[in-house]
């Protein structure tokens, strides 16, 4: 009895692949905002009421779609992360941030689903805020390796410290992300403020070379790899 049921779930699986790639081809054709349950069931040749039983909606479709690319994006990032030598946090930092490049040159139109304009109508729910975290995570134990290490160099300038109610959010804001309270989470507020700084610069460089910001730049990978190495030393991290 176990084998048809192995069966039909191999044939779900499939299925439910399949569906996903003909909507992100739908993406790289239409954009999220008109992302269609039906247009994907007329390019796979099946009737509406079939796909609507693997997605039961549209955005249920693009959760699993923002989950698949947050997911994308992180495992990228764990994978260069761990190729490097534990100590040499400037290189882990700049491997990193190398991949989440490389994934969104490779993958524009699923890199522009979660860092692009938020689709209309459409608020992704809690379940996407574990794969969302992934690459912060990453970065945040690095930094809280070298802290924890001793080899977090100062920063070169004093910078002023929050207050108020921004100090205690951000003293609070990683501990509450899965994986956080053994990470970053737990870190010093002053490593948790350099990894979301080091995190916001990380997309902010790629997304403006993705989206077109620039132009005024041809060497534009090299341009990419100088402003990581910039963004890891002012931040503090160090070679081995």
């Amino acid at each position: 009895m176990s084998a048809p049921r192995t069966a039909r779930a191999r044939v779900r699986a499939e299925l439910t692949r399949e569906i996903a790639d003909a909507a992100r081809r739908q993406l790289a054709e239409s954009g999220a905002a008109g992302l269609s349950l039906r247009a994907v069931a007329r390019e796979l040749g099946m009737a509406s009421s079939a796909v609507y039983r693997y997605f039961a909606n549209r955005d249920e479709l693009l959760t699993a779609l923002i989950a698949s690319a947050y997911d994308g994006i992180g495992a990228a990032a764990e994978a260069a992360d761990a190729a490097v030598a534990r100590g040499d946090h400037l290189g882990r930092w700049r491997a990193v941030g190398e991949a989440v490049r490389d994934w969104a040159q490779a993958r524009p139109h699923e890199y522009a689903l979660v860092y692009g304009s938020p689709v209309p109508g459409y608020a992704a729910p809690d379940s996407t805020v574990g794969p969302a975290s992934r690459v912060v995570l990453a970065l945040g134990a690095n930094f809280a390796d070298a802290a924890r290490g001793g080899r977090l160099a100062p920063l070169a300038v004093p910078v002023s410290e929050p207050s108020g109610p921004l100090a205690a959010e951000l003293a609070a804001l990683l501990a509450g992300v899965p994986g956080g309270a053994e990470g970053v989470g737990a870190a010093a507020p002053d490593v948790v403020r350099r990894c979301l700084a080091a995190w916001t610069q990380l997309f902010g460089t790629v997304s403006f070379e993705l989206f077109g910001q620039y132009a005024m730049v041809g060497h534009r990978e090299e341009y990419v790899r100088h402003t990581l190495e910039l963004t890891g030393v002012l931040l503090g991290l160090r070679a081995e």
